[in-house]
């Protein structure tokens, strides 16, 4: 099955990210894209099947679309990543300094799941509740 969403994101500081990601949420670098500056220009992070992209922030056609969460005075948007040791993962992101907005909690719906912010203020969402599961 092709994968279907991959998130995409704009950093500040993208080395910063990448490692702070790595660190507080299980990503693993899969592809790393030097910037002509020293910066990044792309990035792939992955978890399980799941992989977000991301890159510094720049003025360009893409950076033009996109506000970064701090100068918005906020996330915009958000994603959601399904992670099945949920215990575990909210313990690793606090000890990496995540901002916790919603504690850890059992959700009406089904599952359990926490949000938190990243060191640059963009809301990340991780739950046991996997919609795509089997019902029965």
């Amino acid at each position: 099955m092709a994968k279907a969403a991959i998130p995409c994101l704009r950093y500040k500081d993208a080395h910063a990210a990448i490692d702070w990601l790595c660190e507080a949420f299980g990503f693993k670098k899969h592809l790393l894209v030097p910037a002509d500056d020293g910066g990044v220009a792309h990035a792939q992070l992955v978890r399980g099947e799941t992989m977000v992209m991301l890159g510094a922030a720049r003025d360009d056609e893409f950076g033009s679309l996109c506000a970064l969460a701090q100068d918005a005075g906020g996330s915009t948007q958000s994603t959601y990543f399904v992670v099945s040791a949920i215990d575990a993962h909210y313990r690793q992101a606090v000890e990496a300094g995540a901002e916790v907005v919603i504690e850890i909690r059992d959700e009406d719906y089904g599952g359990r799941g926490y949000s938190v912010k990243d060191l640059e203020g963009n809301l990340w969402n991780f739950g046991s509740y996997d919609p795509w599961a089997d019902p029965t």
